[in-house]
């Protein structure tokens, strides 16, 4: 029987290797990477069956990752792997389109059923938060009313770069981008956003997830 072919994300090279020890009795492991871009353009070359990725990644994080993959991708299976408690992590995980939610604290034996249960085109939930997760969902405070859901991805990856610490130098070369066009994107942020100054934005930025600390 062919094994399913799993893509894992996550920038801590001691997390990699131990999830290729776990996994690989099951499943293929065809390829790691560290960042959120990698994760991209890894993913568009080798198409996995599943992605096994982490939230908290540089350059663009496991959720913006996902969300863009998903456009071209529609079919892969998406397993977050994290650290992060928070419902509202885990809601904007499955909103992002994932299949299931592990703490890297929970039994190891977890999240190789989450990735079964993603392939039979099944949910799972970490039994960890899965009833606040339900609770949120049936008082409908997982519903994001701020105007962060109304930038577009250009400039959610901005502003993880600059929240990440980057100057508008550095998010250019990363993004491929003008230095003038990072700031555009930054100024119309913190206009759209009703912030006055970049530090009021990377405040905003942590506030609402975009990176964590």
């Amino acid at each position: 029987m062919t094994k399913a072919r799993v893509l894992l994300a996550d920038d801590h090279k001691i997390v990699i290797e131990g999830l290729k020890s776990l996994l690989e009795p099951e499943f293929d492991i065809v390829g790691t990477v560290n960042d959120g871009r990698e994760l991209i353009s890894t993913a568009e070359k080798l198409h996995p069956d599943v992605i096994v990725v982490d939230i908290s990644m540089p350059l663009l994080n496991g959720i913006e990752a996902v969300q863009y993959l998903k456009k071209s991708q529609e079919n892969v299976k998406i397993v977050f792997l994290t650290m992060h408690p928070d419902v509202a992590y885990a809601v904007s995980a499955f909103e992002s389109g994932a299949s299931g939610y592990v703490l890297k604290h929970s039994a190891p034996e977890e999240l190789v059923t989450a990735i079964q249960e993603s392939l039979k085109g099944r949910t799972y939930v970490t039994p960890l938060i899965a009833g606040e997760l339900m609770q949120s969902y049936k008082e409908g405070s997982h519903r994001d009313r701020d105007l962060l859901s109304q930038l577009t991805s250009r400039q959610r990856q901005v502003l993880q770069l600059l929240a990440e610490g980057h100057s508008a130098k550095e998010i250019a070369t990363i993004l491929d981008i003008s230095v003038r066009t990072v700031e555009f994107h930054k100024y119309r942020m913190m206009e759209d956003l009703g912030i006055k100054n970049g530090a009021d934005l990377i405040r905003y930025a942590i506030k609402h997830r975009v990176v964590s600390i």
